[in-house]
């Protein structure tokens, strides 16, 4: 039996754990694109705003899947360098620059997408809650951790439905507080905790950034 229907409930599940919480401020920051629904649920619950944070892995040239390292956007990009795989794979510094040069472009397409010139919500002395659809080897959200603690939160709580106990307990250094309904031993796929993991479209996360916006001030 998985643990969440689908991504939806799985930040029902994670809204839960909000309850009655005092928390100044916050802002939830969602990694896209299985993130959003996630965070939304958040949001929604915390009647907080959405934002995104945007990191792509950094695939070794020959087999994409397999993470060198991270990259988040900012002023001053975060990037994360899984070394042991770098090393394995022959990569030096200036290659892992070189392909994150390639993915910062992307995360600028997609930022023009998904938020059409937004500005970033204001994250500076509030609870910046970062939410993913879960985590195996921890090194995309480490790059979004790196990236939203140099925008100087309060406080910067991880939340996530799935994760592997030894990532949520090696990441705890780089957070306030961790919330993670469902930390397993032998986590295999995050998918196979969800009763469906459908891809998230495009589409879907510019619907839910526009259902999760404040509404706009009457002008006066």
């Amino acid at each position: 039996m998985t643990a969440f229907r689908d991504r939806t409930d799985a930040g029902r599940q994670l809204a839960a754990l909000f309850a009655g919480r005092d928390d100044r401020d916050p802002v939830v920051l969602a990694l896209p694109r299985g993130g959003v629904p996630v965070a939304f649920e958040i949001a929604r619950a915390l009647q907080a705003p959405l934002d995104l944070v945007m990191v792509r892995k950094l695939g070794v040239p020959w087999q994409p899947e397999l993470a060198a390292g991270a990259v988040a956007d900012g002023d001053d990009p975060e990037m994360v360098i899984n070394e042991t795989v770098a090393a394995m794979a022959g990569l030096d510094r200036a290659d892992m620059e070189e392909l994150a040069a390639v993915q910062l472009d992307e995360i600028a397409r997609r930022r023009s997408l998904y938020l059409a010139g937004r500005t970033p919500v204001p994250v500076a002395g509030r609870t910046a809650i970062l939410v993913d659809d879960g985590i195996a080897t921890g090194a995309t959200i480490r790059a979004a951790l790196g990236a939203t603690r140099r925008r100087n939160p309060a406080r910067l709580v991880l939340a996530v439905p799935v994760a592997a106990r030894d990532t949520l307990e090696s990441l705890r250094p780089e957070v306030d507080e961790i919330l993670c309904p469902l930390p397993v031993d032998a986590l295999g796929a995050v998918g196979l905790h969800y009763g469906d993991f459908t891809q998230i479209s495009d589409q879907e996360v510019v619907r839910l950034l526009s259902a999760a916006a404040p509404p706009a001030a009457e002008p006066g």
